[in-house]
């Protein structure tokens, strides 16, 4: 269970070691080292089932250190809490060393997650993009979608970022548009989910298609289709908000009356 209450009085504790999104096995295969003193170079990061947590963001990738992918696809759901977590802060640490103002070196803050200037006084904060992800739906079938990026095989639901001054709900209607040419009606909102690839918040809804013509934009999405429940192409891994709302759906046109 992750308590998010920086460790700030602690002076040891368990550590989890990162390099470029790979995060070190432990001695007992999980992503947290053994209790050990805390050097000042560490970021206090949370509490693990009562036990205090740093960071260690390193440079070089050890050998057979698994990528954030990875280790959720290996690890019990309960884990992507403290996943999500340790990525995203090493993450911020690494990019923000200096300052986006002036361009000066940036310490870090020890009572929160922040980098601070000395010379100009700006405080940066992680960074939490919000994002849209979408699962169409025309009765009981689903569009699925393929990125470029995909594995082979694997369709996905729609997804794309919030543009500034936009709502999540206008987010929908336009990445579905452009994406693959369709216009939506009825949007429900499922749930959100933190998407530490590099620094996203998921904010998940369905959405009722009014024609099944789809128009790809070749760009961002390599191909599209309709699936039934009952013929269902490769689908996203078992930790992404995707496959949860793509569960739901299957599961709620399994329990409606015909």
């Amino acid at each position: 269970m992750l308590r998010r209450e920086l460790p700030l009085d602690e002076v040891a504790g368990r550590v989890i070691r990162i390099a470029s999104g790979h995060i070190a096995p432990g001695p007992d295969g999980s992503p947290l080292q053994r209790t050990q003193p805390w050097a000042s170079t560490l970021q206090p990061l949370c509490y693990w089932h009562d036990e205090p947590v740093a960071l260690s963001v390193e440079d070089q990738v050890g050998e057979s250190w698994p990528d954030g992918r990875q280790w959720m696809a290996r690890l019990p759901e309960s884990w992507f809490p403290l996943l999500s977590t340790a990525l995203q802060v090493a993450s911020w640490l690494r990019d923000h060393r200096f300052c986006g103002r002036c361009g000066a070196g940036a310490a870090r803050l020890d009572a929160e997650f922040a980098m601070h200037c000395q010379t100009c006084g700006l405080r940066n904060y992680p960074r939490i993009s919000p994002c849209i992800i979408t699962l169409v739906t025309h009765g009981d079938a689903m569009l699925l979608a393929r990125s470029p990026r995909f594995p082979p095989g694997r369709y996905s639901t729609l997804a794309g970022f919030i543009e500034p001054g936009e709502s999540a709900e206008e987010a929908v209607h336009r990445e579905v548009f452009e994406e693959v040419g369709l216009t939506v009606g009825r949007i429900r909102y499922y749930r959100s989910q933190a998407w530490p690839f590099p620094h996203a918040l998921m904010l998940g809804f369905f959405a009722e298609a009014a024609t099944r013509r789809i128009r790809i934009d070749g760009i961002e999405i390599a191909d599209a289709a309709w699936f039934n429940p009952e013929r269902l192409p490769q689908l996203p891994p078992p930790y992404s908000i995707s496959r949860a709302l793509i569960e739901t759906h299957l599961s709620e046109v399994k329990g409606s009356p015909r």
